[in-house]
């Protein structure tokens, strides 16, 4: 139960793209928000774009309320239909998606009051643009006759990124008593930057926003989250490091942060937590024993799994530093002749064309072995217990007869191969250019027999169903030890913290949002371990080298760690997690709405 604070708000609307319309990170920022909102607002709601797939899945149809009523009947007669109903998630929240399509012929008068208002520069954008637009507009349009219908009422709006700009936009050249609050989770232009390579911190004292919008050619977004930034009663961002950017790309301090956390309380506890883990570390075993095993074998009871999972950026995710650690402690574990393996695992999503067959081989060469040990189970069973109770030596003679052994034989001929294991689960589009692919043959990360970390690059998106693992995103996460995130770019960075309320420990940096605020809690506990339930690597005004030195260190003690101490992290890590519980995070959303009204 989150902890009651005076509201200002009596009607709140909280518009994004990502409403029942999952594309990124802030879907699960609204989807998990949703609950802690309603026990504060009254008449909250969401609005987002009408799908109509999607909204199948995620949205239960219901009868509006008066006021929403009297408000679409004037929207449809623009072309513009309004369905409602609540979010199909545990809190239910009032929702509105708008079909926006049928006032498509008003773009061009749109984006002439967009440059007409607010100098948003949308000369020759295309649907990716004018689409958000379109539908944010609506959301404008519709939140301004809802507020006609409701006299004297407190009225506040909140808006999510550049995509929902257009709709603050229309309340504030309508002159609006809507109060209007603005969250960028990502600049534009820093991401970009970021993503074409370019040092954006040590860039950005220096750099001319304008000059490198047009450049990269975003003007059009650039200008627009500009303008709302400018003209949104509160501005937001949701990170310290996001706030740095924000005010010197969009030319506006936020006033207040707005982190991003989870409902902790839906994750497993440390009890459901263990289950868990156990569960999905045996099927991860059984995927690497078909993988690598017809090649070679090694200590599955010994092996620690690593990862890394997100977007294929090789360098804002970090991904690059990840690579260089990995081959620093392989070279660090081979010397040492360490009897420990470090299989990492890469579940980055790339297009493909499909499983190796290669690896379906394996697979069913495997499973065809695990069948026949399985039928002849019980008269193994029989066959040991006969000779214990009988007080026979049960190694005098095989317990194995002739046909089974050599049926066995059989399937062990075909199960076995020459050379290495396969790097990469899928045939890759054109692994000449795969940044992981061809860097992790340079790093000498190639799966050799003496090889003592082994690498698996398995581009599809954990679903369930890939047909290797067969595991969802978070059963997948928790059946490892450790998961790596040393983000360049990363406004928040949810995958760490989703880590942590699965008792998975991990790593990330202070250039992203999480690992920056993680940073200043971590230093209260004044510990001088060597590897925590969170730690976050310095990577702020650092070298690649410096950085690749600090994870290779933790991940080294990691390798060290007893059992016993892997246990210890892992509860510390689950702990950690409540500090990121919406529940102490939702106030600053309320904040920022309370503060639109002393505008």
């Amino acid at each position: 139960m989150t902890q009651k604070i005076n509201v200002k708000s009596e009607y709140l609307f909280e518009a994004s793209w990502e409403v029942c319309n999952k594309v990124g990170g802030i879907y699960t920022v609204v989807k998990t928000k949703a609950a802690p909102m309603q026990e504060h607002y009254k008449n909250y709601t969401l609005i987002g774009p009408y799908f109509k797939e999607k909204a199948k899945l995620e949205l239960n149809d219901q009868e509006p309320p008066k006021e929403f009523n009297e408000a679409f009947k004037i929207l449809k007669e623009e072309g513009i239909h309004c369905h409602y109903g609540s979010w199909n998630i545990k809190s239910e929240p009032s929702t509105i998606l708008i079909e926006f399509t049928g006032a498509k012929g008003q773009i061009n008068e749109i984006k002439s009051q967009l440059w007409n208002y607010a100098k948003v520069d949308s000369l020759g954008s295309a649907w990716e643009f004018d689409e958000p637009v379109l539908w944010s507009w609506c959301v404008g349009r519709l939140i301004e006759e809802i507020a006609k219908r409701l006299p004297g009422k407190k009225i506040s709006s909140h808006w999510h990124e550049w995509l929902a700009g257009a709709g603050l936009l229309y309340l504030r050249s309508k002159k609006s008593d809507v109060k209007t609050v603005f969250t960028t989770h990502a600049t534009m232009l820093g991401r970009t930057l970021a993503g074409n390579g370019r040092n954006l911190y040590e860039e950005l004292p220096h750099i001319n926003p304008d000059t490198e919008a047009y450049r990269y050619n975003i003007q059009s977004k650039f200008t627009l989250e500009r303008a709302s930034a400018h003209h949104a009663h509160v501005f937001t961002t949701v990170s310290e490091i996001t706030g740095i950017e924000a005010e010197k790309i969009l030319g506006r301090k936020p006033e207040i942060l707005v982190l991003n956390g989870l409902d902790i309380q839906k994750f497993p506890t440390l009890e459901e937590n263990t289950i868990k883990h156990v569960t999905s570390r045996e099927i991860i075993r059984e995927f690497l024993t078909f993988h690598f095993f017809p090649h070679y074998a090694f200590n599955l009871d010994h092996a620690l799994f690593f990862f890394i999972v997100g977007r294929y950026e090789y360098r804002n995710k970090g991904i690059d530093l990840f690579l260089k650690a990995l081959a620093k402690l392989n070279i660090k574990l081979t010397e040492e002749k360490s009897d420990r393996t470090i299989c990492a695992f890469f579940w980055i999503p790339q297009p493909n064309q499909g499983l190796q067959i290669q690896l379906l081989e394996n697979k069913n060469y495997y499973q065809h072995i695990k069948y026949v040990v399985q039928a002849n189970s019980k008269d193994l069973l029989r066959k040991i217990v006969s000779d214990f109770v009988s007080q026979e030596d049960p190694l005098k003679e095989s317990i194995f007869t002739k046909s089974f052994l050599d049926e066995m034989k059989k399937d062990i001929l075909h199960f076995k191969r020459l050379g290495n294991p396969l790097i990469c689960t899928h045939k890759l589009n054109d692994e000449s250019r795969d940044a992981i692919f061809q860097n992790l043959l340079h790093a000498g990360l190639d799966n050799k027999e003496d090889d003592r970390v082994k690498v698996i690059y398995n581009p599809v998106y954990l679903d369930g169903s890939d047909q290797l693992l067969n595991l969802a995103y978070y059963d997948a996460m928790a059946g490892c030890h450790f998961g790596v995130f040393p983000s360049y770019y990363e406004p928040w960075g949810y995958t760490p913290l989703e880590a942590m309320a699965l008792g998975v420990p991990a790593l990330t940096t202070d250039l992203a949002g999480f690992g920056r605020y993680m940073d200043k809690e971590l230093e209260k506990l004044r510990t001088n371990q060597k590897v925590m339930g969170m730690n976050v690597v310095k990577r702020f005004q650092k070298s690649d080298e410096e950085v690749v030195e600090q994870i290779f260190e933790i991940l080294y003690a990691m390798s060290q760690m007893s059992h016993k101490e892997r246990v210890q992290i892992k509860i510390q890590a689950k702990n950690l997690s409540n500090l990121s519980d919406w529940g102490n995070f939702v106030k600053n959303y309320i904040n920022a709405h309370n503060l639109a009204f002393e505008k």
